[in-house]
Formats: structure tokens, sequence, C-alpha cells
């Protein structure tokens, strides 16, 4: 395993430095390093870190999200709430939309399965679109009109309701039906998420001054330790509470994060922010190196031009549902192409579940699997590379934060 985390770190590091070299954004050199090193290549990755890479990779995402909430203001996201609410849902539902319909012309597969396809596709990657709302922030680029938080916000909420449609559609996949409660758990799992997070958060703040009125001075780096233990737990909430209650962990990790920045002194969340923002330097190569060691090439060439048609109509409609979802809002129609841009990059959740219908043995199975790490490769250095390039054109610069 040793040698393995040697290789991810070093070679992912080398990489991504050739890519910035090369005006090329970072994580493109990480995902060509996993997918090099991988499996599916040359394999010099230990067995054992590829077991645990799910979950690895959840606690590189975590990171991000703690830092991500300790970077949000509420009363930003109290501005942004309708348009944040309606891309949580409304553009993954158009690119649902355009797969269901056009997927059994151009895959010959069932109308059912072309919505599982779509359900698979329909997510945005957190672990792409989150670190780069974060640095657009620090940067202070599109914070004058809130776009960064904009996004993010969007983004976060996005994933749970795309899973929750997966999930429903594997089961009706399988022979079973969906039920009222399977969609009723999307805006129940988000309510409890912010709901549980918003109160570990203020939690967390009272034990932080408590600590330091009776004389005990807790270290930054401590409390960050605290922090980043209390958020593994939220997510393993969302395991614990599966079937009984809809929690995304996720969410509450961002909410908790959030509500922390908000009921602690400024300088506690200010230097916890710094804390996670140096955590991140080693989480990110960890995450993107083992997303791309999740991509399994060989499917990429018997997807064929029918799929990349098929992944590209899906974002073409993806995009028309990220413009109306800005409508009535002050931004520019440079602002809402960034926006639409943004939306683009798929990785994570793809990676997360591209493979399952493959593994329950549903005859889509290998089609679904294709279609998602083409959409990986296609869309997460196509995403990535937008954002970077466009930034600076299509946003203006404000206060940074």
């Amino acid at each position: 395993m040793l040698t393995s985390l040697a290789l991810i770190f070093l070679v992912g590091l080398a990489l991504a430095a050739i890519c910035q070299r090369l005006h090329l954004p970072r994580i493109i050199g990480m995902l060509i390093t996993g997918v090099v090193l991988g499996p599916y290549a040359l394999a010099l990755l230990d067995g054992s870190i590829l077991a645990v890479s799910a979950d690895l990779r959840q606690m590189a995402l975590i990171v991000i999200l703690i830092k991500a909430g300790l970077s949000l203001d509420l009363k930003d996201l109290k501005e942004v709430g309708r348009p944040a609410l309606l891309l949580s849902f409304l553009p993954a539902l158009f690119e649902i939309g355009a797969v269901t319909l056009f997927a059994p012309q151009l895959l010959g597969v069932t109308r059912l399965e072309a919505a599982l396809i779509g359900a698979v596709l329909g997510a945005v990657s957190p672990a792409v679109v989150v670190p780069k709302m974060v640095q657009l922030m620090e940067e202070g680029l599109g914070t004058d009109k809130r776009i960064p938080q904009l996004i993010l916000a969007g983004a976060s909420l996005d994933d749970v309701f795309v899973i929750v449609l997966f999930t429903t559609f594997v089961g009706m996949a399988q022979g079973g039906s969906a039920s009222v409660w399977d969609f009723a758990g999307i805006p129940l799992s988000i309510l409890t998420g912010v709901a549980l997070g918003a109160a570990v958060g203020w939690a967390l703040a009272r034990f932080f001054e408590a600590a330091f009125a009776r004389g005990r001075l807790v270290r930054g780096s401590l409390k960050a330790i605290v922090v980043l233990g209390v958020s593994f737990l939220l997510v393993a909430a969302e395991g614990w509470l599966a079937g009984a209650l809809p929690l995304s962990g996720l969410l509450a990790v961002m909410a908790m994060a959030c509500a922390l920045q908000r009921e602690s002194a400024p300088p506690v969340g200010r230097r916890l922010s710094e804390k996670f923002g140096k955590l991140w330097l080693a989480a990110e190569v960890i995450l993107f190196v083992l997303v791309g060691a999740a991509v399994d090439i060989r499917y990429t060439l018997g997807a064929g031009l029918a799929a990349v048609g098929l992944i590209a109509l899906g974002l073409l409609f993806r995009s028309a549902g990220v413009f109306l979802c800005l409508l009535g809002t002050p931004l520019g129609r440079k602002e809402r192409l960034f926006c639409a841009i943004a939306y683009l990059p798929k990785a994570t959740v793809q990676a997360a579940i591209g493979s399952v219908p493959l593994a329950l043995g549903l005859p889509c199975g290998n089609t679904v699997l294709s279609v998602a790490v083409l959409s990986i490769l296609l869309t997460a250095p196509l995403g990535a590379l937008g954002i970077d390039a466009s930034c600076h054109t299509l946003l203006h610069r404000g206060k940074a934060l």
C-alpha cells in the first residue's frame, strides 16, 4: 500500500504540474495518473488500496465540503435561494428526460433502461465543481453576484436528487415498483441533512467556546481533527438510518461547517478554513487519482459514437435547464453561460454508481457502464478546462472571501 500511495502522490503531482505548465486544469493530470496506474491499464496500484478506494474518495470529498461550508455565508445563500433550489434538480431532470427520450433510438435500450442511464449521467460532479467554486470565492471572481455560492449550493443538492432517482429506477428495472415514499425521500433527505448539520455545527461552536472559557485553549489543528471526525460520523449516519429516515450525509457536513463558521468567532472560522485548505492539497490528489483508477477504459471502446452523441444531447438539454433556472436573476448572458459550463463535469457519482446495474446482472449493465465511463472521460476534463478558461472572461472580480 505504501508503494501505491507513493505513486499516487508523486506521479499525480508530477502530471498535475505538467498540465498546469500547459495551461490545463491540474485535475486532468491526476485523472490520467489514475487511469494509467489503475487496474485496467498498468495495474500498479495495490489491491488493498483499491479495496478502500470508495472510502478514501469519500473522505477526500468530505474535506473539500467542510472547506466549502466554512467559506459560505448564510446571507449569500439566502440571496441565491430560489435559483440554487432550481439548479439542484431542474438541469438534472432535463438531462435525464433527454436521455430517456433519445437513448432507445441511439443505443437500442428500453425506455426504463434509458431512464436508468439518464439517472447515472444526470449528476454533476461535486469533486470537480466544489473545489473550483471555492477557488473562485477566494479569488473574488463572480462574488459580486454570488455566482460561486449559487453553483456550490445547487451542485451539492443535485447529487441527492439524482441518486434517489437512480435507486428508484434500479428497483423498477429489477421488477419492483416506485412508491410515493421513494420520491418523498428527496426533499426529506435535504431537510434532515441541513437540520442535523446545522444542529451539530452549533453544538461544536458552543463546545469550542466552553473549552476556551475554562482556559483550555484548543489548538486549531485539534479543532480540525474534531470537525473531521464529526463529519465522518454524519456521513456514516446516512447508512445507519437507511430505510428508516432519508438523510444526505454530505449535505449535513456542509451545513455543519456553515453553521460552525456562523456561530464561531471570526478568527476560528478563518483558521479552520486555512487548515482544511492545507488538508485539501493531499486529499485532492487522492480523490482524482482514485476516480481515474475507477475508470475502466475498456468499456469506452464499445460505447461508440452513438454514446458520444447521447452524452452531447444530454449536456445540451442540461444547459437549457440551467438557463431556465436563472431566468429572473440579475445575471447577465456571460454569467449564465459560465453557470452552464460549470454544470458540465461528471466524475464522482458516475464512478460510484456506473457499475451497479452490471453488478446486479441487469441486461443493460454493460451499456450503462460504458456510457458512464465515457461521460467521465469527456466531461470531467471539458468542464474543468471550461471553468478555468472562462472564469476570467465571463465573471466580474468582486470581493475575495
